[in-house]
């Protein structure tokens, strides 16, 4: 299957060479699951989204293909996705049924900021906890419970203890992937919190075929409702990619009472090479 009729951008960043890539089709009315899976592993990008025409001009279903299996929902690939689309309909609100539930979309001038599904957070099997550790080679980590949090996908959310252990990353892929395939779980956010305000972030995400995201919006959802939860209604922003050479930021409002998480940021087209 060719994959010539995929665009690519990378989210989070207003650099090409920084954020995450993601491929984005516009129209996949005459795709098949597996063709779709294959236009994703021949991209190659940690996921790749497939749009199909909603019932309204500026709403559509999205699909969400990693080089591996189908996601519920990919929040980088949905900012790159409403970013591409507002460069063609012009710059409003966009709406989007994924499979983990409506998501909702603002665009302006190159950002988009997302509308998670409602969050909930709940503290992580002990049992869960040890065998993650483990295949991540932690033998401590930060303060603060261990959560798996969900933001439109399952995410374990794991403090650590210093920006040097997260930059010294170096897990177990087969051990972890098969984990989090046992335990229904999309990411492993590993976080280190500089201050209330700015929170240092890795996402390892082997069971998509791929070692690491460099920005994960629904992870930053589900950790934006972890922290409202735990603390109170916040906003922060989140640091990623830094340590693979992709910076991205990921603006989080986990201030709303409905329990749904708003993500911000920018989206840039990745020229061919």
């Amino acid at each position: 299957m060719s994959d010539t009729g995929v665009l690519r951008y990378s989210a989070f960043t207003t650099d090409p060479a920084g954020g995450n890539p993601a491929g984005v089709v516009l129209d996949a009315t005459e795709l098949t699951d597996d063709e779709m899976l294959a236009v994703a592993a021949k991209v190659g990008y940690s996921e790749t989204a497939f749009l199909f025409p909603g019932k309204e001009d500026r709403e559509f279903h999205v699909r969400y293909f990693s080089p591996e299996a189908e996601v519920p929902f990919c929040g980088h690939a949905t900012i790159a996705t409403s970013v591409a689309l507002a460069e063609r309909l012009g710059d409003g609100p966009l709406t989007f049924h994924t499979l983990a539930g409506e998501i909702t979309v603002e665009t302006s001038g190159g950002t988009a900021t997302l509308t998670s599904v409602p969050t909930s957070t709940e503290e992580a099997d002990p049992e869960l906890v040890a065998r993650a550790l483990a295949a991540l080679r932690y033998r401590e980590i930060g303060d603060g419970p261990v959560h798996v949090g969900f933001g439109g996908a399952r995410h374990l959310l794991i403090p650590v203890r210093s920006r040097e252990q997260l930059a010294r990353l170096d897990y177990d892929f087969d051990a972890l992937r098969d984990l989090m395939l046992e335990h229904d779980l999309t990411t492993v956010h590993l976080f280190w919190r500089e201050s209330p305000e700015l929170v240092h972030a890795r996402d390892p995400f082997p069971v998509g075929g791929v070692v690491e995201d460099a920005a994960t919006g629904a992870a930053a959802a589900a950790f934006g409702g972890y922290l409202r939860d735990l603390e109170g209604p916040q906003r922060f922003v989140i640091s990623q990619g830094e340590d693979m050479g992709r910076p991205s930021r990921l603006e989080v409002d986990a201030t709303r009472a409905d329990r749904r998480v708003t993500v911000t940021g920018a989206a840039v087209v990745i020229q061919p090479s």
